[in-house]
């Protein structure tokens, strides 16, 4: 089967170009031309949203969860839990380490989301808890953990301070790379990024 075959196949399934393109190890242009000679791909002009579309199919395999299991094994600690105050503000029930590193809220053994926190711990969850009106990601996160502290007693805060490294004498961010590493590899339904 030639390259063109398999970019036409893959067409006919309805994957993204830049996937197959991705895929196949090729050239986005040569994918899109193949599958326009084909009749596979007959617009340059992205569709018009008119309420929900079918999500295109792509050749990525699931995505596991992230157990609490796996963040313990790995070094992560227990460090607080969100609860919901009597004035039905979000709180943590015991004080965040003031230093930076990468943080995960966790539900029934099940980790829902991850991030990094390189303002220090404290202050980055502080505005989960108090979100600015500009923050979206902050606002999108209050919203969410309250819909489900109104249902479950808490939500688990775990944290980890890997250290930073260095590559070829450059600086490598410990932190960022934990976190992005871990969205690249599980499903954390609250992160958007894990979805890509």
């Amino acid at each position: 089967m030639t390259i063109s075959d398999k970019i036409r196949e893959f067409g006919r399934e309805g994957v993204p170009v830049a996937e197959i393109a991705r895929t196949l190890g090729i050239r986005y242009q040569h994918a899109r031309k193949v599958l326009l000679d084909a009749g596979l791909l007959t617009t340059t002009k992205r569709p018009e949203v008119t309420g929900e579309t079918p999500r295109p199919k792509t050749l990525a395999k699931e995505k596991p969860p992230l157990h609490v299991s796996d963040l313990l094994a790995a070094g992560f600690e227990l460090t607080s839990r969100w609860k919901l105050a009597e004035d039905g503000a979000m709180c943590c029930d015991t004080p965040l380490p003031k230093q930076v590193g990468v943080y995960a809220f966790a539900k029934d053994g099940v980790v829902l989301y991850v991030g990094v926190a390189t303002m220090g711990l404290s202050k980055r969850l502080y505005f989960y808890g108090n979100p600015g009106k500009t923050q979206r990601t902050s606002l999108r996160l209050n919203q969410i953990i309250k819909d489900e502290l109104a249902a479950i007693p808490c939500i688990d805060i775990y944290t980890a301070f890997p250290n930073d490294l260095e590559w070829n004498g450059l600086p490598v961010h410990g932190s960022a790379g934990l976190e992005l590493g871990l969205i690249k590899k599980f499903a954390l339904p609250w992160n958007k990024r894990s979805a890509r």
